[in-house]
């Protein structure tokens, strides 16, 4: 048993404040007298940032557990809770708030016991990291330097010990089989395992599955199918037993793609199931793949190292080392990188680390053999399985580096989110922001910029040095890039003096914008915007400037293009393979910024002229909390699924879409005539494949659905109210939805304080400063835990079991009036179309109560005139009663009686009103 470490522990909640001196007894302190305690002395904390957040204090720092445990158990899980330390450790957790000081000397103790321990499986590397965090005054660096021995051999530094990957021969194209249906139902059955409990309609959706595997017929036209798989029914084993068999029997690449880092993780966990984690070779069969931005950039990370980053950013980078050693895959978001690691430095260290700018200079790079990014991608070109996201599939299948290794056989799972990603993708923004990334890609670091930020003359110097026209190209892009914005064009534009063409369109957008808004944003501190449609004229002459200094830049890009493919074709001597990658790289890079500033003159040139039909544009200012971020242009395709077919449904030769909520359950009409609108089919000389499984979980007994009826719409006081008396009559265990960040936060700060007090802890996004993948892991984790949160919470969240046991809306999810919206509303039938969107949302957000056939709890919408016409949105069976607010907390508090003799609310006279 380890001794607790004889120093002073804090603890602040909601419920109060607690400190415990170093061989003393804990006792409650005001928040000024802990404050003054973690000034005087080194105090040990959990999540410093939380603990600040609950003392109102943000200045606080002491001996953070939570990066001590980050040094010490690097990729290791722990959610970061004293409940989650203490499961981490194997130690007793504490029993409540007074409990916890006491604990935190304990796992102080417990860890340091760990350093001294002969079988610390971590202990790699540890001394010299810890020797770089002496240096920078670590504050644990000092308590366990006594209990680090030294190595007897000088350890490897990072760079030197991680292992390079190999070069592949390209991958043959897969051959043309066809899968019999009892070879999929036998592949099902080896998959869910001797013993399973038979259900037809996973049987009925793997066989509807493997349709999309067949041979294609005709160029351009895949089998296209449409999966409705109601919860429960196994579509993730459903797909990926036709998968498997396909890619065996063809030597091919199955491309599953997902909304959510949470089904990612648990696509990995199941595929298990049907590929080894390793083939025989040591090759892994099945490979995680994301974008470039998720993944530890080692050249940033050297020159963080190598002081590149200051003061605490120096620190997380030092922790960021010590859990490259050990990661699995370098992925920093969602990976095995712990998500609250970087919440704790409060800067965007994490980002800093990753190639967020598209700067990669590939085979110059002295860590490309290394990289986790080429290793990844290398490794998904020979993989029968790829788990990607739909963002990456429609960026690979847009501009991928190597038309062999574009996905072809296509499983789009959460496949009602793949409009969305492809609304994004294919959209074009010219802002602020944007402009000045592109600046810094190709001027690279200007005045005291820290960091590698390289230009093109850096990335490219020995191409200039040996092809004079390719250098005079890079000079004169990087003179013409000089007149994009730069570092301060924020408050130049507030200050009335932009600089250069396209500072000056800015401004001229930001005038018109705030000149035309009438949606009260301006006063309440919200973004603001305003069609791009008769527009004064000052706006479109410098729209007019602004394009031919883009067409500027655009011109010696182009040249520099053609110069980089024709030192290629005629490769001098000095010209190896690695300097051969390196110019690909920079030609693949170069030709999506040519994509880029080619979409910002087609922007332009559309300004004051007449409107494109198949395009929405308009004028922006981005703020947060009265704060200006961006300003800008932004066009949109109406239907974003016509290039979505274009770019990905005809190259492939077949595509699935699956969700629980991909039909529209309205009582008029083909449910099916969304789902096929929105999956791009209507673009390709083909009918989708329908599919419809339905769950099997009895919703008659297992839920219901109640609609509050007399909390009035913007009282503020009873919202709050009603949040609080449901978290306390379900004991906790609820997940709050809500529309509104502001309101999330105004009743977070009422209850958050009084239900601790009872033992029943509150969390929220956009509060407390914690990731949200990690606040959903402390929800699941704690049964008397609630959760407040907004969009992000209401799909792909995944808690099985008494965690979740109520799910309580603030009110109907109407969808924002924006610019877009209003298009698209137009075009697609008016109030049926936001009808769609909410019956959408609602079944998403009731998706999350049920997820297993034990599971059973409430689903509380707090509306007062919910239409009769949504009602749809609940699988059939659920009883939906209106009711008041007190019958509700009775129910809540009886749980679900299973009863099922709750009618479905069918009563037509009421809620037809929106609120």
């Amino acid at each position: 048993m380890s001794s607790p470490l004889p120093l002073p522990a804090l603890h602040a909640s909601h419920s109060g404040t607690w400190l415990r001196p170093p061989n003393g007894a804990t006792g409650a302190v005001s928040k000024g007298d802990a404050i003054m305690a973690a000034a005087d002395t080194p105090v040990l904390l959990l999540n410093a940032p939380l603990v600040a957040s609950r003392l109102g204090y943000p200045d606080l720092s002491g001996l953070d557990l939570l990066e001590l445990f980050a040094f010490i158990h690097p990729a290791r899980f722990c959610v970061p809770t004293p409940r989650g330390l203490a499961q981490s450790l194997g130690l007793d957790e504490p029993e409540g708030d007074e409990h916890v000081p006491a604990f935190l000397q304990a796992a102080a103790g417990a860890l340091i016991e760990t350093c001294e321990s002969e079988d610390w499986p971590e202990r790699e590397g540890a001394w010299s990291s810890l020797q770089s965090l002496v240096r920078l005054r670590w504050p644990w660096a000092q308590v366990i330097s006594p209990h680090i021995r030294k190595p007897d051999r000088a350890e490897k530094w990072l760079f030197s010990k991680l292992p390079e990957w190999e070069e592949t021969p390209e991958r043959p194209a897969p051959s043309q089989v066809t899968l019999p249906a009892d070879a999929v139902i036998s592949q099902l059955e080896y998959l869910t395992g001797e013993g399973a409990e038979r259900r037809d309609g996973q049987r009925s959706y793997s066989q509807d599955a493997a349709q999309v595997f067949a041979p294609r017929d005709k160029r351009g036209v895949p089998h296209l199918l449409l999966a409705q798989a109601g919860t429960g029914i196994g579509k993730t084993l459903g797909y990926l037993a036709p998968a498997s068999l396909w890619s065996a029997a063809s030597q091919g690449t199955v491309w599953v793609s997902t909304f959510t880092k949470n089904l990612q993780r648990q696509l990995r966990q199941e595929s298990r199931r049907a590929w080894p984690k390793e083939r025989p070779d040591g090759s892994p069969p099945v490979v995680v793949r994301k974008g470039r931005e998720n993944y530890l950039c080692l050249l940033n990370l050297e020159d963080a190292l190598q002081g590149g980053f200051a003061g605490r950013p120096a620190i997380l980078a030092q922790l960021v080392a010590r859990w490259a050693a050990f990661s699995q895959d370098g992925d920093m978001i969602g990976g095995d990188l712990p998500g609250w690691l970087g919440t704790l430095f409060r800067k965007r260290g994490i980002a800093a680390l990753t190639d967020q700018r598209g700067e990669c200079v590939y085979a110059g790079c002295p860590h490309y053999r290394k990289c986790f990014i080429e290793r990844a991608a290398r490794a998904s070109a020979q993989a029968d399985l790829v788990i990607a996201n739909h963002a990456l599939v429609m960026v690979n299948a847009a501009r991928g580096r190597d038309h062999a290794q574009r996905p072809t056989r296509i499983i789009f799972d959460e496949g009602h989110h793949v409009f969305e990603a492809a609304d994004s993708i294919f959209a074009a923004a010219l802002t602020g922001q944007e402009a000045i990334e592109l600046r810094r890609w190709i001027v690279g670091p200007e005045k005291n910029s820290r960091g590698r930020r390289r230009g093109l003359a850096a990335r490219l110097a020995d191409v200039a040095s040996y092809d004079e026209e390719g250098g005079l190209a890079v000079e004169d892009a990087v003179e013409a890039a000089h007149k994009l914005p730069s570092d301060g064009w924020l408050q130049r534009l507030n200050e009335g003096e932009p600089y250069g063409p396209i500072e000056a369109l800015l401004a001229q957008v930001r005038a018109t914008t705030y000149a035309r808004d009438e949606s009260g944003g301006q006063e309440a501190g919200y973004g603001i915007e305003t069609e791009a449609s008769g527009l004064p004229g000052e706006l479109i002459e410098a729209a007019g400037e602004a394009a031919e200094a883009l067409a500027a830049i655009r011109k010696p890009l182009m040249k520099l293009g053609t110069r980089l493919e024709a030192v290629l074709t005629d490769a001098p001597d000095w010209l190896d393979a690695q300097g051969r990658a390196r110019i690909e790289g920079a030609r693949h890079s170069l030709s999506w910024r040519l994509d880029l500033i080619g979409a910002w003159e087609a922007l332009l040139d559309r300004l004051g002229g007449p409107a494109d039909p198949e395009f929405v544009d308009w004028l922006s200012v981005e703020r947060g909390d009265a704060r200006e971020f961006d300003v800008g242009i932004h066009r949109r395709w109406l239907d974003p699924m016509k290039p979505f077919a274009k770019v990905v449904l005809e190259p492939s030769h077949g595509v699935m879409l699956t969700s629980a909520t991909l039909i529209d359950r309205s009582s008029e009409g083909d449910p099916w005539d969304a789902a096929i609108a929105r999956s791009g089919a209507e673009h390709i000389d083909s009918q989708p494949l329908l599919s419809a499984s339905q769950s099997p979980f009895d919703y008659a007994q297992r839920a219901e659905v109640l609609i509050v009826t007399d909390i009035r719409k913007g009282d503020l006081p009873a919202l709050a109210g009603a949040y609080a008396r449901l978290i306390e009559a379900s004991d906790g265990g609820v997940l709050g939805l809500f529309t509104a960040i502001r309101r999330m936060r105004a009743v977070h700060g009422r209850i958050a304080d009084r239900l601790a007090r009872a033992g029943l802890p509150l969390y929220a996004q956009h509060v407390d400063p914690i990731d949200t993948g990690t606040l959903v892991d402390i929800f699941r984790d704690d049964p008397r835990a609630s959760l407040l949160g907004t969009d992000a919470l209401r799909d792909g969240v995944d808690v099985p079991g008494h965690s979740l046991r109520c799910v309580v809306m603030e009110q109907v999810p109407w969808p924002r009036p924006d610019i877009l919206h209003k298009a698209r509303r137009a075009a697609n039938g008016g109030s049926a179309y936001d009808d769609r969107i909410i019956r959408a949302r609602l079944a998403q957000a009731f998706g999350r109560l049920i997820r297993s056939g034990e599971d059973s709890g409430h689903f509380v919408v707090l509306s007062p005139a919910f239409p009769s016409r949504l009602l749809s949105a609940f699988p059939d069976g659920t009883p939906v009663i209106r009711l008041t607010l007190e019958e509700a907390l009775q129910r809540v508090a009886a749980g679900v009686s299973g009863s099922g003799n709750a009618s479905r609310e069918r009563n037509e006279e009421e809620g037809e009103e929106q609120a």
